[in-house]
């Protein structure tokens, strides 16, 4: 049987409170809810020869990471793995989670993904991407008429 909770008008929150809650959820405590890892934050820009994505995979070895493209969609996922659990410990705080993760991003403009480099460093994944030729710009010369 579902327990029906009553709340009093006096008990909402004040849109600061709301705001407050909301940062601590997404910056300070960047987890999932049901306790499996969000999925990393990612910078995305566009050059006139390439596409290149930033992802933080903080506490990530880079052989447990996976990175596809399909079509026009990048897919970075991986597996975060505890290293080493205190069976016998008491634990009063608990934030660093482990499992698995994914994130699937459109990418703005056609790539080369036989060009593609990924580099790592300091838990900061770097994908660089060439564009295709069809989505790279072109120049036309103006002619003028005699």
């Amino acid at each position: 049987m579902a327990n029906i909770v009553r709340r009093e008008p006096t008990e909402y929150l004040s849109l600061r409170s709301a705001m407050d809650r909301l940062f601590d959820d997404s910056i300070l405590r960047p987890l999932g809810g049901d306790g499996g890892i969000a999925a990393p934050a990612i910078d995305l820009a566009e050059t006139i020869d390439a596409v290149v994505v930033t992802a933080a995979v903080p506490g990530i070895k880079p052989d447990d990471l996976k990175i596809t493209l399909t079509g026009d969609v990048l897919q970075i996922s991986g597996e975060v793995t505890s290293e080493s659990e205190h069976k016998d410990a008491t634990y009063h705080v608990r934030e660093r989670r482990v499992g698995s993760f994914r994130r699937a991003v459109p990418l703005p403009a056609p790539v080369i993904s036989d060009k593609a480099k990924a580099e790592f460093e300091n838990g900061v994944l770097t994908l660089t991407m060439p564009k295709a030729e069809e989505a790279r710009p072109k120049a036309i010369k103006v002619l003028a008429r005699k």
